[in-house]
């Protein structure tokens, strides 16, 4: 069974326009040195599993007012059974959002065609070339890629995001990036924050100013018709 490390029991701006909740499911194929959840990615055994029958009891109990769930990590589509979690979601009649990093293209579609997603949200990491070194790990970029398409061509809603790193983002970066996702709709540019960084060095790494940060967001509208920020 999924094995959920973490729910956040109000969560709205995970599911934007409705009133949400967000579970988080352990362990990543990637090393991203900026990611925030470092527990969930590199220790997901040493913390507690939530008992699966209590995480839909707590929905069960949520009913006359929770509308809809998304599902983060980690990385979610690592779980064999994930669409067990979310049949589960919507035979109560809750939307569902995943969070994915792209790289499990054909569980995607299982989800898909099995009209278990409501939303999904990918975060492109770096140009195709740069992956690896991004995300500290053997990338295939053909998944990254298919999963894009997917998603592009899925008719549901979506949002293709990409965190902006000092020294990991340039702006050559950002726009091959934006042109990698040409035809999308939807973008969100999000600024790096050293906070709980996975890799302990990137703490100690001055963000980006507003105005250097704005300067991201400025190429990116010049991609996408709608552009999100973060920040």
């Amino acid at each position: 069974m999924v094995e959920i490390k973490g729910l956040e029991k109000f969560a709205p701006k995970d599911f934007p326009g409705y009133i949400s909740a967000t579970l988080f499911t352990g362990g990543c194929n990637f090393r991203c040195p900026y990611c925030h959840n470092a527990d969930l990615v590199l220790n997901p055994e040493a913390l507690d599993t939530y008992p699966f029958e209590a995480i839909l009891q707590f929905f069960d109990s949520r009913k006359d007012w929770l509308e809809a769930v998304c599902v983060s990590g980690g990385e979610p589509l690592l779980q064999d059974d994930i669409g067990v979690l979310f049949q589960h979601l919507k035979d109560r009649g809750l939307r569902t959002k995943v969070d994915t990093n792209g790289a499990f293209p054909q569980r995607l579609v299982s989800l898909i065609e099995d009209n278990l997603l409501d939303r999904i949200a990918m975060d492109v990491k770096a140009p195709l070339d740069k992956y690896a070194s991004v995300t500290m790990a053997a990338v295939d970029t053909k998944k990254i890629e298919r999963s894009i398409n997917i998603i592009k061509d899925s008719g549901l809603e979506y949002v293709f995001r990409t965190t902006v790193a000092p020294g990991l983002t340039s702006h050559a970066d950002l726009r091959e990036i934006c042109q990698l996702l040409s035809g999308a709709r939807c973008y969100e540019v999000q600024p790096f924050s050293p906070g709980n960084s996975l890799d302990i060095s990137y703490q100690k790494i001055e963000p980006f100013s507003q105005d250097e940060f704005q300067e991201y967001v400025r190429i990116a509208q010049e991609y996408f018709p709608e552009v999100k920020r973060e920040g």
